[in-house]
């Protein structure tokens, strides 16, 4: 604004917000021609560095879904979405609220990657990037059964699932939680030689841990499969239902498949390495000790080259996807 011979330009702008009403009109409707006006800041000069952004979007969009189990039930889940695409050096932005709006023209369909590989390729292409990535989070509910009484009841488990496009073509994920019971070797030894040499009680440390599963895949695998083969490799994992049978099944378990962490993420190598459908992962293991402070933790990779590595960021469990 120039200006004026009524003033500075800081005296008719005030003026100018002076005179503006608070009001909402509720009657007021949006045309063609009046949108035409509506500045649009985004899609203007980038004026910023001119440098490229390897992800910008959304975070944390939530919405329900439904999910098909492979028992063809189908199961409605609370979503929470992460879509995000690359933008180059010269571009301002883009518009996310394309991102959020692509999505709500999948919401029908059942969570399959197939789904997310058609709404990727749909913001990707509406948004002119060459890079998509989309992740949508949920707990998953699967029935167990405890181990002796019969009881059952639902466990939950947290999982990605992630569709990736690049101009190196597309790439499917799945990323999955499994909680599971560590009972220490040495401890337990120190524990039966206490018993045997000194006659006191004693009893081996165990712990609640995690073992965060990480997979790349080639067609599609059930979100079933991925929580066997977990359960195959640990067997250990922590219980829903439990009557005193059922407890004392447990420490009998945990006795047979003591296990350091560094044992937990070889056993998960071996039984995920066996899939053919799985064509890389990464195993990273946490056993929150009880005899210790901190916690002890273990990574794994199939060692696919430009796939999953080891890094560990600090004080945090490694972020879903491969780095590049």
């Amino acid at each position: 604004m120039h200006n004026t011979h009524d003033g500075s330009v800081d005296e008719v702008q005030g003026r100018l917000v002076a005179e503006l009403r608070p009001f909402y009109d509720e009657a007021f409707s949006v045309t063609e021609a009046y949108r035409e006006t509506l500045p649009d800041l985004q899609n203007g000069e980038n004026t910023s560095p001119q440098v490229a952004i390897q992800h910008v979007g959304i975070h944390n969009f939530r919405l329900p879904m439904q999910i098909e189990t492979r028992d063809g039930e189908p199961v409605q889940l609370h979503c929470s979405v992460t879509g995000t695409v690359s933008l180059d050096a010269h571009k301002k932005g883009i518009n996310m609220s394309r991102i959020i709006r692509t999505f709500y023209e999948y919401e029908a369909r059942a969570l399959h990657p197939d789904t997310l590989r058609d709404a990727v390729q749909r913001y990707l292409d509406r948004l002119d990037s060459s890079s998509a990535r989309l992740a949508i989070a949920f707990d998953y509910p699967m029935k167990q059964q405890s181990l002796r009484s019969g009881l059952e009841g639902y466990q939950y488990y947290p999982v990605v699932l992630e569709t990736m496009i690049t101009p190196d073509g597309l790439r499917h994920f799945m990323h999955l939680d499994f909680i599971y019971s560590s009972a220490c070797p040495c401890s337990y030894e120190l524990s039966v030689h206490a018993n045997l040499y000194k006659g006191v009680a004693a009893v081996p440390h165990s712990q609640r841990s995690v073992a965060r599963v990480s997979i790349e895949f080639k067609d599609f695998i059930w979100i079933e499969e991925l929580v066997e083969h977990c359960r195959a490799a640990l067997k250990t994992e922590t219980q829903v239902m439990v009557k005193r049978e059922d407890e004392q099944a447990f420490a009998e378990l945990n006795a047979a498949n003591l296990k350091f962490v560094e044992d937990a993420v070889r056993l998960l190598h071996v039984e995920l390495d066996a899939n053919p459908q799985i064509l890389d992962f990464r195993v990273f293991a946490s056993h929150e000790e009880s005899l210790h402070s901190h916690d002890a933790i273990s990574v794994i990779v199939k060692g696919v080259p430009g796939g999953f590595d080891a890094f560990i960021p600090p004080f945090s469990i490694p972020s879903a996807g491969p780095r590049r």
